[in-house]
This record gives structure tokens, sequence and C-alpha cells, in this order.
């Protein structure tokens, strides 16, 4: 797989990174570690080779499977992790990043992230002067390569760069939920910056499997996903009808499909996340279905049967 630079940095990743948040176990339903740690190294060994996590997925237990899938072959990938919304405080900072690389069993993390700005959640607001501060010290250390960002929008992500250099952002994007087209993607495309999409199929909504009246475990955090819910899952299953006969014309699923079409936008990575080995193998193929500008057209088009009906919100959950 091709690998695509990550920002201004000195660093590579490939265009399809796996996204370790269900091997964190919480807000997800019967996850076994076995499975995880076979899954990620099923993907490494299908050619990805940018494997995302973060502290707060599962307290720190996503980040440890990671190390047990990859440790042997860690010159081999690229750590993403993220710091919470409730470690942003100078001290804080240092702190959890020397968690996570305890955690990840590794003395540098390749990109470390804000996983949500300040005060998300209810958390104690912190002058982004003084979090960049912490990453800025910990980069100039050699701790990490490069800085990222994640759910902020482009006046959170115009203000952290009067600070230091970012290199990233995490936003939630995929053909259904494509807010950040409007908001951070022509600063990230003027600066440079890497955009790594994460929930790129939707949470799953866009692999076709999900039934309309499909009714998820009280415990899933899908259950509050907004597009799983009323008009919004009718119109997502309009789409993915209209999508069905592309797929087959380029010999892929309807989740390959969705990952070649996001890969194939400006600036735009796809972190996508999976449970079985073959899940991550058949996300590896994505980065080989080639779309025409005419069929990445008609995506786009069929896309906005769902997106135009969405509000301005940029948080896919009814948390």
């Amino acid at each position: 797989m091709e690998k695509r630079r990550l920002g201004k940095s000195d660093v590579e990743i490939t265009p399809i990174l796996m996204g370790t948040w269900q091997a964190g176990k919480k807000w997800w339903v019967g996850i076994e570690d076995a499975d995880s740690i076979k899954t990620i190294r099923a993907a490494f060994e299908a050619g990805i080779t940018t494997i995302d996590t973060a502290e707060v997925y599962g307290e720190g237990h996503s980040e440890r499977i990671v190390a047990e899938a990859l440790s042997d072959v860690r010159e081999q990938v690229e750590y993403a992790t993220k710091v919470f919304a409730n470690h942003l405080q100078y001290d804080q900072v240092i702190e959890a990043c020397d968690r996570s690389l305890k955690n990840l069993k590794t003395d540098y993390i390749d990109l470390y992230q804000i996983h949500w700005p300040s005060g998300s959640f209810n958390t104690e607001i912190v002058p982004i002067a003084e979090t960049m501060r912490a990453l800025n010290d910990l980069q100039a250390q050699g701790k990490i390569r490069a800085i990222g960002v994640s759910n902020f929008s482009r006046d959170q992500l115009a203000q952290a760069s009067q600070y230091g250099r970012i290199d990233s952002l995490q936003p939630p994007y995929s053909l259904f939920w494509r807010q950040v087209e409007k908001d951070a993607m022509p600063y990230c495309r003027e600066n440079n910056i890497s955009i790594l999409a994460y929930s790129p199929l939707a949470q799953g909504l866009l692999t076709g499997r999900f039934a309309p009246g499909y009714k998820f475990h009280p415990e899933d955090n899908r259950t509050g996903n907004k597009l799983f819910q009323g008009e919004n899952f009718e119109r997502a299953h309009q789409a993915l009808e209209k999508l069905r006969p592309i797929a087959e014309s380029h010999n892929c699923t309807l989740a390959q499909l969705a990952l070649a079409w996001l890969i194939a936008q400006p600036q735009t990575q796809a972190i996508a996340g999976a449970r079985y080995p073959e899940q991550a193998k058949d996300n590896a193929l994505a980065a080989d279905v080639k779309l025409s500008p005419e069929e990445l057209s008609e995506i786009d088009a069929i896309g906005r049967i769902v997106t135009d009906h969405l509000d301005n919100s940029s948080v896919m959950w009814n948390w």
C-alpha cells in the first residue's frame, strides 16, 4: 500500500488506517482480546501499517492490545494515539503521553493527538497555548513525531495552529457524514494538514449489513448514532441501493467502495475499525479500488440523499 506524507511532518502513513476503539471494549459489545490482536495483526500483514488508538479507549486497554499485536514489528508501523479532554493541562499531557508510551511498549509515538477540545464532556477549560506547549516539548524531546487534533472545528484548528505545527485533523467523515467539508477541510487544504477520517463507514452503516429496523444492544454506542435512527436510517438504505451497482462494477463490497471514495477526497485518509481479521483484510483492499472522476461525482450525489437532510451538528451521537 503506497504511503502518504502526514501533513508537513516526516511521518508517512497508509491511506487506510486501522482503528482500534473497539479493542478497548468499553462502549462495545462482544469484543474478545484474542480477536482484536489477530485483527490488528491481519491489518498489518495486509499492508495497513498505521494504527490509531487513544488513552480513553478502555482506559489504555486498546493501546496495550495494539502493543501485544505489533511490538515485534514496531519499526515497521506508525502509532497514532490521543490524549483525552480531561488531561490537557501541561503536566497532565506529559503524564498521559508517558502512560501511552508504556502501554504501547515504545519510546516514541508517531502521531499524538488532542482527542477532544478543552471543555468537551464538561471537562475543565484549559488554554490551548498550555496544551500545545506540552505537545511541542514532547516533540522536542523525541517522544512524539507529529502533533494532531481530533474533533476540532476550523476555528479551534486555526487557534491551535498559532502555537505550533498541526499535521492532522481527525474528524468524523464518511459518505453519509460530511460536515468537515463545509468547515475545516478548506483550512486543511490551505495549510497542508492531513485529514484522518474516523467512522469512515458510518459505524458500519455503509457496509449494508444493517437492515431497516435493526436494533443494537443497549450498551452499543451506535444506539445513539443519529444515522441509525428514523428517516436518516431509511434514507441511508435508499442510498445504499443506488451504490450497489457501482460496487458490483468494481467487484468490491459497499464498504470498500465507501472507503475508496473517501481516500480519493483531498488530503483524506480513512481510519477503519474491524472486529475480525477478514474485515481488516477487506478494508485494506479498498486502497486498490480506483474510481473515475465520473464515478466519484455519482457517489457524491448518492451520499447527499442522506447528508442533505442532516443538521449542522458535528457530533454523530445523541449523547
